[in-house]
């Protein structure tokens, strides 16, 4: 019966506009790759690099604040570790990464 019927195969659609189904999912896969850049990679990259340059920056008499919210005067540095005086009678070590700023100076006195 085949052989008198012609199949009757259907076309594909246009997409609106024009536009290929493919490219049109390219397209939002290379804006979603860059919206995800925008809003995510680079921040995050702009606070780590600001960050290592904190840590690299201390120095012995610095006042910082840590991720734990303790202030204190660095009193010894070393590799990974610091030392914080946080009164007269009180040192504590904490690791360098826990520094989370820098304050100006004279701040641990207005407290």
């Amino acid at each position: 019966m085949s052989f008198f019927i012609s199949p009757a195969y259907a076309e594909a659609a246009a997409a609106p506009g024009g536009l290929d189904p493919s490219m049109f999912n390219l397209i939002f896969l290379v804006g979603f790759g860059v919206i995800f850049y925008l809003f995510m990679w680079r921040p995050q990259a702009k606070r780590a690099k600001e960050h290592k340059a904190l840590l690299s920056g201390l120095s012995k008499g610095d006042e910082v604040i840590t991720a734990g919210g303790l202030i204190g005067k660095v009193v010894r540095l070393n590799e990974d570790y610091v030392v914080l005086s946080v009164n007269d009678t009180t040192e504590l070590t904490f690791q360098k990464t826990h520094v989370s700023a820098a304050l100006p100076k004279g701040t641990i006195k207005q407290i």
